[in-house]
């Protein structure tokens, strides 16, 4: 025995195992092999069980007696599952086999082991080891849900042994008896019973769960303890052991959930914590710190820092690639030998075949284990620098200066966080092919040289010249300009329907959309001559070195041949992989700069803002020379001499012309703007209120606390000063409500009092308040300044901006700013008395409020019974109605009513058959699917038979002769090799092609019904989702699906042509790889259901990050006014870890599978060696032989990519399945009726009818406008007035039906609008819309986007609505740039624009709604004026909570809550002093008087 193992240590030595001398083996004479392998491993096995068995007895002992003794009489019943008694049943059969094999040994049945000894020993350990299973099995009832370790070990090593002895059984009785005896008989019912206790142990779950029955049933033992605590659960990624970390078993609890029910968000488990988002991003900033530190600067590369942060996990992972790429040329390089062995087997002994296939599986198992590592090394280090790239991104998003933000539209800045950061990733991925490369390449030339000599020198050649043909195919990816469009026609939806733009901004998006596509179609043309020389590579390459070696007088044998061909094989990988690398490089390093350029865009100054302790001054707000600019290389500052000091509980208010300066003043003391010179000290916390209204999606509640504690009495009070009381109980869900994106379905007081309350519930020391009163009405916001400013805050310091006169006599003081400067500052009665510039503002106040003194007073003379009379007559509905409209309508408060923005909606179980049959139909009908099978099976075919063909051609050995002329064999190869790849490209093109053509057809199709999309639907879908579609959805299908379809049946053709060549040689293959593949498809169909719920998650968590980043952006200013930064970055990590949770498990899963694939695809491949080296020599050719090894060295690739290519395509299917919802939108009315088109000069005069008008925005939600009839007459003016939230712009809507009647019709010039096609109506209104909306671009651009008008005509538009100097100061005239949002101009400038774009298009209908809410009084009357010039022979409706605005009017409509309160002309209205108008009219005109003895009583107090 002794001599036997230093035998054994000499063999296996580095120096030997290569030139073995075959013919010094001993003998076989007695063929007891296996009784020497089985004996020690069984007897091992034996003794641990046994060892297991006695400590679990002792335990269960010793807890018996610490059991309280009430626990004693519970009763605990066993729910034994089907593997349980599965394994019972195999367990008791294994016993029965051995014990009659062993009877039939003792009872002098022949052996083939002539020790009958060692026979009976080895029979004897069989039955005592699978007695001692059998006895733990019944033991797992008491101890665990799982079968326990050293159980399930015991079983893959029995299915291996049964293999083995099979296999020798079978053929050692063959060849000594002819024939197979009851011993071989019962090795393959153990075969097969083996091979089903593996599946068990495999899946290692027994199914038993323990119940235990007292007052309370309940499960001892379930599956996985903690499955019901709470959201996050605990990372078993973090806890796992080194054994779960290789085998990826730590994921087997979640696969358990995911295949008992579709997964939800809060199934998935936490990530580990150095994968959380939080904890990367202070690494991230440590590396930064790091580099700043050791490079001395302030702006540290961002390289280095990515360097720093990533090296370790890199440099684990580069060690694994490096090994996997080293091992996966081990059997290329063995391959000769084994040719050599087969070739002469009886001289070289069975022991040296043996030893040749362990030495392949070692090397496969070697390789499958690091890969799998190195892979998800490199996933979760990608995933990693995401999350801290995206952190990063965000934070410095929340600081960009004024400057930064317009050079960086938020597009742009999104991008950076999709697209950018993903290329990043994807060369953390790439980055190891880079030391793979050259190992790769080396180590093929090497096994060449060893078996070719100098044809490796051309091999190599060859190699080199096809990876430069490569090269130049490879291209930088092009930045999608379509995405920035898409978000920009999205986010101005309603302004495009309104002004019936929508067309044209789709033709525009269509046309970006050809430029991509021909983009597209040239990179995938090139994608498929790269797959082209990726297939053609090892032919070209082949017949180059066979050429070579035939002039160099290289004997090709088939032994040199079949090693070529697998290192051919194997060198496919770094041609095809150099270009992608190549790829990924330069488009990562375009991505690292865009971000690092981000990350060093200037932010607003840290250091602007002096904060005084309150104890130390009186005063809450100091400027002293303060000179700011929101160009900091600007010489004319935006605000300059600016002299302020307000004491603490003073209220300051700040009035001037538009583009005068104010909201500038407060940007100042918010430190939001540059500060060129000066102090400013403020002393106690800010709140902000800007212009424009800012609110995050969610409920209503939640903006007002934003991120306070929710407090009921402070809560209350503050909701009844804000006057939100009334508008909750209109609320289906109250203060609950849901709040679309940027409020879109709240009104524009609704909006403005919200954020109000959001400022009160702060109760910060100093308000700052940019014309909080500019979107309410003349009621609310007597309310607002009584209960609020003058109310609830009468102690705080507030500096509001308004154009409100009224208010200013309030004020303690009173800025007047004028070119950037405060001009006049004092109380009101000194400023009138100063006579320089306030009295034109008050002036034109004055003359407001004098016409509706002139009307009212007038109406109160006329006044008399008759009138009254026909005053009353005239009234549609009664006063009392409105009373009344609460008490008919009582909110409904039921489930889900007031979510507006549902959840994004998911799919669950399998995609189905119908998604699948769409995506391959799509183009040509599914015609050229066939097609492409078709070349793919014919190039497998022919490459089969040119690689059959050299084997079976090329001598065995170097006496032998070929057996056709070297020049004809390589002529034949060539010829079929070159068809092959031929077969490639057409089926390459045909695949790019066919795809792009669908991927063409879905995004068109999808776009259409976006666009055509209700405003409804846009209302409860973020702006996020829907670009989450068009663009990371629509980029797979037109980059990705075809591919991973196609793949899915190429993988199958390729894996039946490996079997086919393999089976050739060794048909017994089929004996395991039946059941294996059984297996297989068993592990696809259990992993299946929760990959896909996982990439379903994954996908669907993108969009709540990039709508948070751009809800983030749009509101940074409030942001920082309320310090909430650090709130903001919290939730940006969390919703980060969102996605980083299904998506770290969704490729962690992908390596669990694929290490189970690849383990059971090595056992196949070994089988199948075993098989080679055990039948008798001269069956098969060694030639044919060998070509079945050098396929079957990829069968374990083979065999995996079939399961991986059917899920990977599956999850890439998800797009396609999202793509198609929003392919089946429900549209809007048709954009054209044919056959009801309205005359060319319709409306003609303009007169709209409402009959019994019922509106409501959803089936579920109160009707918002109720049995509206009235008529408004054609070329006059209509006043619509009413409480904020009366239903005034929903009114407009139904005109241009952005929302449809629900009951009754609106008529315009005897023509009922909802019989005629949107363009037709849409196209002949006009409207000024709430929100003014501008596009990026010109100014040109945004009054004109159709270039119908001549620049003289625009300019005179221009000069009209007040803006024609200012355009014609700047440089570039009507081509001034625009930036995103039109941010570079103020609201009351944007309000003035959508005016030039009514007087531009003037239609015979125009809509006011609030045109001038956010311009001063003087701007407002001129502009009054010019409507009145300019439209005097059209119909005007306008809305306004400037009461002088409509008292012109030839008619005023009241609204209250939906229904008509009043309706009559302006005079008749005012002679009734019961009527709703005239209490309007009454407010205001006596509300300055009234704030004139609220400023005494303040000044009191």
């Amino acid at each position: 025995m002794a001599l036997e193992e230093d035998y054994f240590y000499n063999i296996l030595s580095p120096t030997n195992i290569r030139s073995l001398n075959l013919s010094s083996w001993i003998p076989v004479d007695s063929p007891c092999l296996l009784e020497h392998i089985i004996l020690p491993v069984e007897f091992g096995f034996f003794l641990i069980l046994l060892f297991q068995l006695v400590r679990k007895n002792l335990n269960f002992i010793n807890k018996q007696n610490k059991i309280p003794s009430d626990m004693i009489h519970q009763t605990i019943t066993t729910n034994h599952g089907l593997a349980y008694k599965i394994s019972i049943v195999l367990t008791t059969l294994m016993v029965a086999l051995h014990a009659a094999t062993l009877s039939l040994i003792i009872f002098n049945h022949e052996t083939q082991c002539t020790s009958k000894f060692k026979a009976i020993a080895s029979e004897t350990i069989q039955v005592l080891s699978w007695g001692a299973s059998l006895i733990a099995i019944f033991k797992v009832s008491r101890t665990s849900s799982y079968f326990p370790w050293i159980l399930r070990a015991w079983w893959i090593c029995s299915f291996i042994l049964c293999i083995v002895g099979t296999s020798l059984h079978t053929i050692l009785s063959v060849s000594q008896k002819g024939q197979i005896g009851l011993r071989e008989y019962a090795d393959f019912i153990g075969l097969v019973t083996s091979t089903f206790l593996l599946i068990v142990s495999i899946r290692g779950k027994s199914d038993i769960v323990l119940v235990q029955k007292s007052e309370v049933t309940e499960p001892l033992l379930s599956s996985k303890p903690g499955k019901t605590s709470e959201f996050p659960k605990e990372s078993p990624y973090g806890k796992a052991t080194l054994m779960q970390l290789i085998n990826f078993s730590w994921l087997n609890p979640l696969f358990e959930e995911g295949y008992k029910k579709p997964l939800e968000q809060s199934d998935i488990p936490n990530v580990d914590i150095k994968d959380s988002a939080e904890f990367l991003t202070s690494a991230f900033d440590e590396s930064l710190r790091q580099v700043k530190e050791k490079d001395g600067t302030t702006n540290p590369s961002i390289y280095k820092a990515i360097y720093h942060f990533t090296r370790k996990k890199a440099a684990i992972n580069a060690l694994f690639a490096i090994i996997c790429a080293s091992a996966s040329y081990v059997g290329p390089y063995l391959i000769t030998d084994f040719v050599d062995f087969l070739g002469d087997k009886e001289k070289q002994g069975l022991k040296t075949g043996y030893l040749l296939s362990l030495a392949f599986l070692c090397a496969k198992m070697v390789e499958t284990i690091t890969q799998r590592q190195w892979i998800f090394g490199a996933r979760q280090l990608g995933l990693r620098l995401r999350s801290a790239l995206i952190s990063h991104i965000y934070k410095k998003g929340l600081h960009l200066s004024n400057r930064s933000r317009q050079s960086h539209t938020g597009g742009e800045i999104m991008n950076y966080m999709s697209v950018d950061v993903q290329r990043i990733t994807d060369f953390i991925w790439y980055v190891n092919v880079i030391w793979m490369l050259p190992i790769q390449i080396s180590l093929a030339v090497f096994i060449l040289h060893t078996n070719l000599g100098l044809g490796s020198m051309a091999a190599l050649a060859a190699t080199l010249a096809v990876m430069t043909l490569n090269i130049p195919l490879t291209k930088i990816q092009k930045r999608y300009q379509a995405m920035k469009a898409t978000s920009e026609v999205l986010r101005n939806m309603k302004t495009l329907k309104l002004q019936a733009w929508d067309s044209e901004f789709l033709q525009r998006l269509e046309s970006l959309r050809k430029v991509e596509y021909n983009w597209l179609l040239k990179s995938l043309q090139q994608a498929a001559l790269s797959a082209f020389i990726f297939w053609g590579s090892p032919t070209f390459i082949s017949v180059i070195t066979f050429w070579a070696c035939m002039l160099m007088g290289i004997e090709l044998t088939a032994r040199r041949v079949l090693s070529a061909f697998a290192t051919f094989r194997m060198l496919q990988d770094p041609i095809f992989s150099l270009p992608d690398l190549l790829n990924v490089m330069a488009q990562g390093k375009v991505s690292v700069d865009r971000i690092a350029s981000y990350l060093r865009e200037e932010e607003i100054q840290h250091d602007v803002i002096e904060n005084v302790s309150r104890d130390k001054t009186e005063f809450d707000v100091v400027i002293d020379k303060g000179r700011f600019s929101w160009d900091p290389e600007s010489r004319t500052p935006s605000i300059d001499q600016i002299e302020l000091k307000v004491k603490r509980g003073m209220k300051v208010a700040i009035c001037g012309s538009v583009g005068s300066g104010k909201s500038s003043l407060l940007s100042g003391i918010l430190g939001e703007i540059y500060k060129q010179s000066g102090k400013v000290k403020i002393s106690g916390t800010k709140a902000y209120v800007p212009q424009s209204p800012w609110i995050l999606t969610g409920n209503i509640r939640d903006n007002i606390t934003f991120g306070k504690e929710y407090d009921p009495e402070k809560y209350e009070k503050t909701v009844q000063a804000c006057a939100l009381k009334k508008d909750f109980e209109l609320f289906s869900c109250g203060d609950l409500t849901e709040i679309g994106e940027r409020g879109i379905n709240m009104s524009g007081g609704q909006k403005q009092r919200i954020q109000i309350a959001r400022a009160v519930y702060q109760d910060a020391d100093i308000y700052l308040l940019d014309d909080p009163f500019s979107a309410v009405d003349a009621h609310t916001g007597t309310h607002l300044f009584k209960e609020c400013l003058m109310g609830i805050l009468k102690e705080k310091t507030i500096l509001f901006v308004t154009h409100q006169v009224e208010f200013l006599p309030a004020a303690d003081l009173i800025l007047v700013m004028q070119n950037g400067k405060i001009t006049q500052a004092g109380k009101f009665e000194e400023l009138l008395k100063q006579n320089i510039g306030f009295e034109v503002l008050v002036g034109a106040h004055s003359k407001a409020l004098e016409s509706i003194l002139t009307v009212e007073n007038s109406s109160r003379t006329a006044q008399n019974p008759i009138a009254e009379a026909e005053s009353n007559s005239n009234v549609k509905l009664m006063h009392k109605e409105q009373h009344d409209t609460v008490e008919d309508n009582p909110p409904e408060r039921k489930g889900n009513e007031g979510k507006l923005v549902q959840d994004e909606e998911r799919e669950t179980g399998s995609i189905s058959k119908e998604v699948y049959w769409t995506y391959l139909t799509t183009a040509k009908g599914g015609a050229l699917v066939p097609v492409i099978i078709l070349a793919q099976s014919s190039f497998q075919i022919l490459q089969i038979a040119s690689n059959y063909w050299m084997a079976w051609v090329c001598p065995t050995s170097s006496d032998a002769k070929p057996i056709f002329d070297m020049n004809f064999i390589l002529l034949i190869y060539m010829a079929l090799s070159v068809s092959g790849a031929l077969c490639v490209l057409v089926r390459a093109l045909l695949v790019a092609y066919t795809g792009l053509w669908t991927a063409q057809t879905f995004f068109t199709s999808m776009l259409h019904s976006v666009l055509r999309a209700p405003m409804s639907f846009f209302d409860s879908t973020p702006t996020g989702r829907i670009l989450n579609r068009v663009s990371t959805d629509q980029s797979i299908l037109d980059l990705e699906m075809a591919t991973k379809l196609g793949w899915c049946a190429f993988s199958v053709i390729q894996i039946l042509g490996t079997i086919a060549v393999m089976s050739q040689v060794a048909w017994q293959v089929f004996a395991i790889f039946i059941p294996v593949t059984a297996v297989c498809i068993w592990y696809q169909r259990y992993y299946t259901p929760t990959a896909r719920e996982l990439a379903r998650l994954a996908q669907i968590q993108i969009a709540p990050i990039l709508h948070h980043f751009a809800e983030s952006l749009a509101g940074a200013a409030s942001i920082r006014a309320f310090d909430q930064e650090g709130r903001f970055i919290h939730t940006n990590l969390d919703l980060v870890d969102g996605h980083a949770r299904p998506w770290f498990h969704n490729v962690s899963a992908m390596e669990w599978l694929s290490f189970r694939l690849n383990i059971l695809s090595n056992f196949v491949f070994a089988f199948s060696l075993v098989m080679l080296v055990s039948l008798p020599e001269g069956i098969i050719n060694p030639s044919i032989a060998g070509l079945a090894v050098t396929y079957g060295i990829n069968l374990n690739v083979l065999q995996a990519q079939v399961i991986w290519n059917i899920c990977n395509a599956e999850n890439k299917m998800i797009s396609v399945e999202r793509i198609l919802q929003y392919r089946n939108i429900a549209s809007e009315a048709p954009l054209v009726i044919q056959d009801s088109r309205p005359p060319s000069n319709w409306p003609a005069t303009g007169t709209i009818s409402f009959t019994n008008l019922e509106i409501r925005y959803a089936e579920h939600l109160p009707s918002v406008l109720r049995h509206i009839t009235c008529t408004f007459p054609g070329q006059k003016k209509i006043g619509v007035v009413g409480r904020t939230g009366s239903g005034k712009s929903t009114l407009i809507q139904a005109i241009f039906r952005i929302v449809e009647p629900r009951e009754g019709s609106i008529v315009i010039d005897n023509v009922d609008i909802c019989k005629i096609g949107l363009h037709d109506l849409r196209s002949r209104l006009s409207i000024i819309p709430q929100d003014p909306s501008m596009f990026e671009g010109t100014v040109r651009g945004n009054l004109d986007p159709l270039e119908l008008y001549s620049d003289t005509q625009i300019w005179e538009a221009l000069d009209k609505c007040q803006l024609g100097q200012l355009v014609r100061e700047k440089q570039d005239k009507l081509d001034s740039q625009v930036v995103e949002n039109g941010e570079n101009w103020s609201v009351g400038q944007r309000q003035l624009f959508c005016l030039g774009r009514a007087l531009l298009k003037r239609s015979s209908i125009l809509v006011l709604d609030e045109a001038t809410a956010s311009v001063d009084s003087a701007t407002d009357g001129v502009i009054q004026q010019i409507i009145s010039h300019e439209f005097k022979d059209r119909t005007v409706v306008t809305i306004a909570h400037r009461i002088h605005t409509v008292i012109d009017s030839d008619l005023v409509l009241v609204l209250s809550d939906g229904r008509i309160a009043e309706y009559d002309e302006p005079s008749k209205l005012l002679e009734r002093e019961d009527s709703f108008f005239y209490k309007l009219i009454k407010e205001y005109s006596s509300r300055s008087s009234g704030f004139n003895s609220l400023a005494t009583q303040h000044v009191q107090s």
